[in-house]
């Protein structure tokens, strides 16, 4: 008996723990009218509307203005206050993975080369504590994605309030992701002082088995009596209701992933993180080719590097007309990504018109993911996934957020972090 009070006492601890560090309960239904009345209104597509009007119903924006006899339902004082879309995260692995030093939560990557039947969806963790951590910045969705091997798998877009991974996608299965082949790789670690730079001589080899995997693919009949699961997947990509990512830096192999475009003839097809692409900015422009730049709190990855191109490469692609938007992979790239307004407000200091900086985390993110009907701007029709913030939302001094709301509902903004923030912030000031 002695055993087994001792044995329950240790269940109700740890279920006790458990509660304590427990996601947010998500927000119930939107359940009447709200209109966020007095706020300086930025729309998402460079407009800015000042003591502006938004009102939503049903998760939906039913009115965006000056005119305050629209304003109906609950009644939202926002004066002196700015009113942003909700920050879209591309290119993420939130919720994939919780702790990396536990296998157990790792679901990032899976075994294989060609995985485009490999979903992410799937795999996310709704009550992830590094998801819920996104929502006090104003980073509300995201592209779930996976990692690893040539082709990696399969991205979805979910929003950050959910119970499971059912409640919180919003577009399943939009893109496939390219790993695209090295044209050259440094030997060695990073911390060796004598790496030097060796050419891949498979890398011809390796384009070839790529063009002969999306030929097969093509050709493959979906409900064919010999089902392929692998090609299945790929077949979205030739009717352009899904995107190809192609995560790839180099210039040459930029290029060469231009050519892959043209020669297989896919409409939707995005360059991931892009270093070098300003210097084909033309050609990625006049072949409709979007990019998804890297986070800019980076150092220049050649020693001949400006000292500030990670800043300033936004700027250089979007003068030259190419789609950018912004994604944030890298070391920490989970924890970090709480952190996308910041890159755009740095990519804002480094040449780019503030409101286009903010495009490129909302609205041109929506438009690469190919979902600018549903979110990504303040405009009528649209989901009410949006956030009142005390200052600018792009600047870490004035992102202070009063309220969010996914599809209108009114989420929580307390995760583990600011619990403990306020916990030890009464202890030190005693």
């Amino acid at each position: 008996m002695k055993y087994i009070h001792i044995l329950l006492s240790c269940v109700v601890a740890l279920a006790s723990t458990q509660f304590i560090n427990a996601q947010q309960t998500p927000a119930a239904p939107q359940s009447e009218a709200i209109s966020i009345v007095g706020a300086t209104a930025h729309i998402g597509n460079t407009d800015v509307v000042e003591n502006a009007v938004v009102v939503f119903e049903d998760g939906k924006i039913t009115y965006v203005g000056t005119d305050t006899s629209q304003a109906k339902g609950k009644t939202i004082d926002a004066k002196g206050k700015h009113v942003y879309p909700g920050f879209i995260a591309p290119n993420a692995t939130l919720g994939l993975v919780e702790i990396d030093a536990v296998a157990a939560t790792d679901d990032e990557d899976e075994m294989g080369k060609m995985l485009p039947h490999v979903r992410s969806l799937i795999a996310y963790n709704a009550e992830s504590q590094v998801v819920e951590s996104m929502r006090p910045n104003g980073v509300l969705m995201g592209q779930i994605t996976p990692q690893g091997g040539r082709i990696s798998g399969t991205s979805s877009i979910v929003q950050f309030d959910a119970w499971n991974w059912e409640d919180a996608v919003i577009k399943e299965n939009d893109a496939i992701h390219l790993n695209w082949p090295t044209g050259f790789s440094r030997s060695g670690t990073w911390y060796d002082t004598d790496r030097v730079w060796e050419k891949n001589k498979e890398y011809t080899q390796e384009i070839d088995e790529l063009v002969a995997y999306f030929k097969n693919a093509e050709a493959y009949v979906p409900g064919s009596k010999e089902k392929d699961l692998e090609f299945e997947a790929m077949d979205g990509l030739f009717d352009g209701s899904k995107g190809l990512f192609i995560h790839v830096d180099g210039e040459k192999e930029i290029k060469d992933a231009i050519s892959f475009k043209r020669k297989m003839n896919l409409d939707r097809v995005t360059i991931v993180g892009g270093y070098h692409a300003y210097k084909v900015a033309a050609d990625l422009k006049a072949n409709d080719i979007s990019v998804l730049v890297q986070r800019t709190h980076l150092n220049p990855n050649f020693e001949d590097d400006d000292y500030d191109l990670p800043y300033k490469l936004p700027k250089l692609l979007s003068d030259a007309g190419v789609l950018v938007a912004l994604e944030g992979s890298g070391r920490m790239e989970r924890m970090n990504s709480r952190n996308l307004p910041f890159y755009a407000g740095t990519a804002a200091a480094f040449g780019v018109d503030k409101e286009l900086a903010l495009q490129m985390i909302t609205l041109n993110t929506a438009k690469i993911l190919g979902m600018e009907d549903q979110i990504g701007s303040l405009e009528v029709g649209k989901d009410a996934t949006l956030f009142i913030s005390e200052g600018d939302a792009l600047d870490m001094r004035g992102n202070i957020l009063t309220k969010a709301f996914i599809q209108g509902r009114d989420i929580s903004l307390e995760s583990h972090q600011t619990e403990l923030y306020k916990r030890y912030s009464n202890k030190y000031q005693d």
